[in-house]
């Protein structure tokens, strides 16, 4: 429940803290006191938008903190999620600074406004008149039904399920958008994919190739060179191999009186074989070098093919073309097994389907249930506040279609008179009908809800006397089981409240303050007496104020 609630520099208000109870609260006030910015300050840390123009003064923070009693709700696996302290005493906390920045904090951990948002819905419910339009909301209908039914494991169930579905059908989806492009590439890969088939590339063919090919428009210079250097080597009487031997020959005949000779001539016997053997080659280089068109031509033809595939793949080696071809290849693969994989896909959505159903129709089941306590309920609710021929029923249609919440929609029919025909309530129903209604659906959820506190804002517009004294009962009724605050105008709910409060102005030359003070029971006497005559309390107004507060201890 909400214990005390801090603002700092918000709107009228420049400083004001106030504490309040378990029970049934009223807030009462002049007109234009303020009343209305309380709620405002308190939807910020609810996690609402934060307006820079609400801060009072400019140039100072603004800041809204409330206090709220949190150790019977089972919220303890929630601080875990997001690694906060939990204490039992909670304190939520939201800041804006005059440049604009807000920031949020649970018990004085800094967190994003989502979390915030997610903790305060579960702490706190804020209902306005703008709030009954929620009637005319088939979601709200269905989440009103839900309550009731109590199966949270079985939605949550679904909703997992669904998500499964949803994420499945995207896929099949997204496959379908591959097959059909896959089958408009297919020729296209195919051909790319054969003319590189057919090409046979061989890593390293394009350098050796090349080298030959340069090798072949030269021929005529490489032969002329290699006769030249063997004619050097060997083909006459003063060719290198001869003076080499001759030289072999003279440091042998040393030999045997000159040591160091035979070490010399070692050395030069390994010349006069290794260039020996040099000359070899080079003669076998001249026999088989020759001029040879046909092979020049096929090299040409070979490599120009090569160039073409890569100026057509856009890529400068054999390397990267072989990496294409095998990529074509598992496009190609892909696109013959996109039947089988749709085929998968379908037996999968198929199987989640099933498994959806059959928690769709629990879903159904538990919704049929709880109709007629509902309908029951609310007719019940609507007699006490002084509509005896109301009827509401609960039209529950299970569709062929899976939503998020199962197969079921619902709509809340409604009639002021038993003579007339039942009709959505956005069509026949007037803004105190609309008023009366949603009280009693937010006094049925009372039952069947945990949450902490429920604050009113002047709900009962359109209403008065003794509709309003039954309002204030069933509000009162309320508070046996959650912490209820009631913004009201009317003395007959104000008279109601364990507690009442109310707002004010202090006004300066300078500024006015919006003020809220908790009243004792004369100022309470004084309040509500006021609200039945106006500013000049006249007796009979206080008598009826004392009337209406007999027995209230404040």
């Amino acid at each position: 429940m909400l214990q005390s609630l801090s603002v700092k520099n918000y709107a009228l208000i420049n400083s004001s803290e106030i504490n309040f109870h378990q029970g049934f609260s009223v807030i009462t006030g002049e007109t234009g006191a303020g009343k209305s910015i309380l709620l405002d300050a308190l939807s910020l840390i609810l996690g609402q938008r934060a307006d820079l123009n609400a801060l009072k003064n400019k140039e100072k923070k603004c800041i809204i903190e409330g206090v709220f009693d949190i150790k019977n709700y089972a919220l303890t696996d929630f601080f875990q999620q997001y690694d906060l302290d939990y204490e039992h005493e909670t304190i939520l906390r939201r800041e804006i600074t005059p440049s604009g920045k807000s920031r949020a904090f649970i018990n004085d951990t800094a967190v994003n406004l989502n979390i915030l948002k997610e903790l305060s819905a579960q702490l706190i419910d804020i209902h306005s008149q703008h709030n009954n339009m929620n009637l005319n909301d088939f979601q709200y209908q269905l989440t009103v039904v839900d309550s009731l039914a109590k199966h949270d494991a079985t939605l949550d169930q679904y909703k997992k399920e669904y998500l499964a579905y949803k994420k499945i059908q995207e896929q099949l989806k997204s496959l379908h958008l591959q097959n059909d492009q896959a089958k408009a590439d297919f020729d296209y890969f195919l051909f790319l994919f054969d003319e590189l088939e057919s090409a046979k590339l061989q890593t390293n063919e394009q350098q050796g190739l090349e080298q030959e090919l340069e090798a072949l428009n030269h021929s005529e210079e490489i032969q002329t060179a290699l006769k030249k250097s063997h004619f050097l080597f060997s083909e006459n009487e003063q060719s290198i191999l001869s003076q080499l031997k001759e030289n072999l020959n003279a440091l042998l005949q040393i030999n045997n009186v000159y040591p160091k000779a035979k070490e010399l001539a070692n050395r030069l016997e390994s010349s006069y074989l290794e260039i020996q053997d040099i000359a070899a080659e080079i003669d076998v280089l001249n026999e088989t070098t020759e001029s040879n068109p046909d092979r020049l031509f096929e090299i040409n033809e070979r490599l120009n093919l090569i160039y073409h595939l890569q100026q057509k793949h856009k890529v400068t080696s054999i390397s990267e073309l072989q990496k294409i071809h095998q990529e074509l290849d598992h496009k190609i693969s892909n696109i013959h097994s996109f039947e089988e994989n749709l085929n998968q896909l379908k037996k999968e959505l198929e199987h989640q389907s099933k498994k959806l159903n059959e928690q769709a129709s629990l879903l159904f089941e538990n919704r049929k249930k709880v109709i007629p306590e509902i309908e029951k309920y609310i007719e019940s609710q609507l007699i006490q506040l002084g509509m005896p021929y109301a009827r509401f029923k609960v039209a529950l249609e299970h569709t062929e279609s899976f939503m998020d919440s199962g197969k079921d929609k619902v709509r809340f029919l409604f009639s002021a008179n038993n003579k007339n025909d039942l009709h959505e309530i956005s069509r026949i129903a007037s803004g105190g009908e609309i008023s009366r209604l949603m009280l009693s659906i937010k006094s049925l959820l009372s039952n069947s809800t945990a949450l902490p506190t429920i604050i009113f804002d002047e709900i009962d517009t359109g209403v008065s006397g003794e509709i309003a004294d039954k309002m204030g009962n069933i509000m009162k009724s309320m508070a046996s089981n959650m912490q209820v605050i009631d913004i009201t105008h009317l003395p007959q709910i104000a008279a109601k409240g364990d507690y009442h409060y109310f707002v004010f102005k202090e006004n300066t030359d300078s500024t006015s303050d919006s003020k809220i003070k908790q009243l004792n029971k004369q100022e309470r006497t004084e309040a509500i007496a006021r609200m039945l005559s106006g500013e000049n309390i006249t007796k009979a107004a206080l008598s009826n104020a004392k009337e209406l507060l007999k027995g209230r201890k404040t």
